[in-house]
């Protein structure tokens, strides 16, 4: 339960430092349709929480199973299919959230590489 915690706020962290110290990367209210779950998104801080904790229930849950699969093109590209496939995972949420836009490959690697390092610094990488 506690890592579950932690990998939430290690998302929201990293989509909000990727937000403010990237351009290209943007998390924007739109009105009237910033609404999820029959809730309605009117503060950027609020689409902040939902999108950093959907990217920490997904490294959560999701990423270890795929770590598992995807275990021989790791090996076969000395880790770097690692990268790729966390780069799968943001650009997922550039597709489920409007309201969160990547612009290009270079602003979602630079997303990446920040998701990395605040999962690194927390502890997270496992």
């Amino acid at each position: 339960m506690k890592r579950l915690f932690w990998h939430i706020a290690a998302g929201i962290l990293a989509i909000f430092l990727a937000t403010k110290f990237i351009s290209g990367v943007s998390l924007e209210v739109i009105p009237d349709r910033s609404i999820y779950f029959g809730i309605e998104f009117n503060r950027e801080w609020k689409l902040l929480l939902l999108v950093g904790g959907i990217l920490g229930l997904i490294n959560f849950f999701i990423k270890p199973i795929l770590d598992r699969i995807t275990l021989p093109l790791k090996i076969l590209t000395l880790g770097l299919f690692s990268l790729i496939l966390n780069m799968a995972f943001i650009w997922l949420l550039d597709i489920l959230f409007e309201e969160f836009e990547i612009l290009g490959i270079i602003p979602l690697f630079l997303t990446t590489v920040i998701v990395w390092i605040v999962n690194f610094f927390l502890g997270l990488k496992r």
